[in-house]
Formats: structure tokens, sequence, C-alpha cells
């Protein structure tokens, strides 16, 4: 299985070709617990943050297994059991190493679905007094969903990338690449088994936010 990443560098920071908003800054081999991958650093302009690709094979351009990982830093640092973030990127970067290649985009400015980490340590405080999360945001008069996708379509373009296989249960996610020029060839499911610290908070994802979560079928109400 080739280790090379088959992204061509060209010269570090130049701007994405015809774009002005996200600057590829640096590229460094990551080795890591799941692999050798690449780590492709940009600048995103428009908002001031930096970002980072994680590019493991030889990718090429047409249905590129690819996630597009919003940060999480209570679950992919802490390993929270709040919500599943943590064990989707894990599952996430297996799976690229699994394939032979793909991408896995780490969105920084995400936290907490746009709203922030104060924000969102403050909702999972309302959450912890009953409220689901969706309703946690709008009591602090934020919005259910922040995020915006457009750096990460500028970042797969960049890397050459036409259309994915998306790894992701949000099928917003989807809507928002396409809608910024990226084609989504395939949606992948990343289903994590749910524990009870967030089986409502994955109902919730699933009722009011219209995730994709079939597994939770076999898991009883009230458990």
């Amino acid at each position: 299985m080739t280790e090379n990443t088959g992204v061509d560098i060209g010269v570090l920071g130049s701007k994405s070709a015809g774009r002005t908003d996200t600057e590829r800054v640096v590229n460094a081999p990551l080795p890591t617990v799941y692999g050798k991958f690449q780590a492709i650093g940009y600048l995103d302009h428009a908002r001031g943050e930096e970002q980072v690709a994680l590019v493991y094979g030889e990718i090429g351009t047409e249905n590129v297994l690819t996630r597009l990982h919003s940060e999480c830093l209570t679950g992919d640092a802490f390993g929270s059991r709040h919500c599943e973030c943590g064990d989707q990127l894990a599952s996430a970067l297996r799976a690229v190493v699994a394939e032979g290649s793909g991408v896995v985009v780490y969105l920084r400015g995400h936290e907490g679905r746009g709203i922030g980490l104060l924000a969102k340590l403050r909702a999972m405080a309302l959450q912890a007094e009953g409220l689901d999360t969706v309703e946690a945001n709008l009591a602090l008069g934020l919005p259910v969903d922040a995020r915006d996708y457009r750096v990460a379509a500028e970042i797969l373009r960049d890397l050459g990338v036409r259309s994915v296989r998306l790894m992701s249960n949000n099928p917003r996610k989807r809507e928002a690449l396409v809608r910024h020029g990226i084609q989504v060839a395939e949606r992948v499911p990343l289903l994590i088994e749910p524990c009870e610290s967030n089986i409502t908070y994955l109902r919730t994802k699933r009722e009011r936010m219209d995730h994709i979560l079939p597994h939770l079928d076999a898991v009883a109400h009230g458990s």
C-alpha cells in the first residue's frame, strides 16, 4: 500500500487555483496511530482561521473517500461521551487508511455546530437541565447550526478533488458541498454505537436535524 499522497504541493503559500480566500501554506508528513498522512495546512483569509486536510494515499480526482469533520474539542481531544464526534473522527481516519486513500478535512471554527466552545458548554449545561441540543441553542439566542462549508469545498478543489464519497450522516453536508461545486457521488454512513450519555443527543439529531441514523431503531427508548 502506497504512502505517497499523490498531491502536487506546488509552491507553498500560493492561493488556491481560481480562489482568493483559501491559501495553502504547508504540507508536512504526519505519522499517526492510524497511518502516515500528509497534513496540508491552509489559511482561510475570509475568516482568519487555520484549517488542515489530512490526506492519505493517491487520492485522485473522482469519488474520493472524504470526511468533513467539524472541530469538537470535547469529543476529539477529551473523549466526551456527550457526542459521537471523537469516535467518528477515529473511524474516518481508519476508513481512509483501509481504503488506501482518502481525505479528512478538519474544520476549525465549527465548534458546537459553529457557535464556539464557550457557547457550546453553556448549551451543554442547559441540556443537563433537560433541554435538547436544539432547544439549548435557541434558548441562548443562537442558531441551531451555523456551520459554513465553503472552505471545505475550496480545500478539496485545491487538492484536485472533483467528486467525493462523503462519510456523513448529515444530508446538509452533502447539499452544502454540491452548492459549492463539489459533487457527491455517494453518502457513506458513519454510524457509531450509541451509549447512555449520547442516545438522547443522537435521537435529537435524527428527529430534529434530519440526520440519517437508522441504527438508533435498535435502541429502546428510555435506555
